[in-house]
């Protein structure tokens, strides 16, 4: 074929474009996939419905995920009143972020928007390096 052809031939191709859109990203826990109602999540909902209308710590949406799939019990051995303390104490001290132990159970919180980060069991935390925070709450 010559050039010439070629490029008659090319020119003669309708050649139609669209837009391609990119396919969202997964989550690797689908808020859809996590258990709404059952026991557990009423009972959390509950509380930090309380929590949050008393001024203290707000939880993100990651935060409840964790919560959630890490099965950890808000509830007992007054959990949440020793959080708020915690980062009351930190807030005192002029923390912006930071690490809060209360009992087994690790709280990482923005003191600064009063907002629980992540929060992980004693298991979770083996082998993790924990960055960006300033200071360190054991209660």
């Amino acid at each position: 074929m010559l050039i010439n052809e070629y490029l008659q031939l090319r020119n003669n191709l309708s050649v139609q474009t669209g837009r391609t859109t990119a396919e969202p990203m997964q989550n690797t826990v689908a808020e859809k996939d996590l258990p709404q109602n059952s026991d557990f999540a009423n009972e959390l909902k509950k509380q930090l419905g309380a929590l949050e209308n008393n001024g203290g710590v707000q939880f993100s949406k990651h935060a409840m995920e964790r919560l959630s799939e890490r099965n950890i019990d808000m509830g007992g051995d007054n959990m949440l009143d020793r959080l708020n303390r915690a980062v009351e104490l930190a807030g005192e001290k002029g923390s912006d972020e930071t690490l809060v132990m209360i009992g087994s159970t690790a709280f990482l919180v923005s003191v600064k928007n009063n907002k629980v980060i992540t929060t992980m069991t004693a298991e979770d935390m083996r082998g993790n390096i924990f960055t960006n925070i300033d200071s360190t709450v054991i209660m």
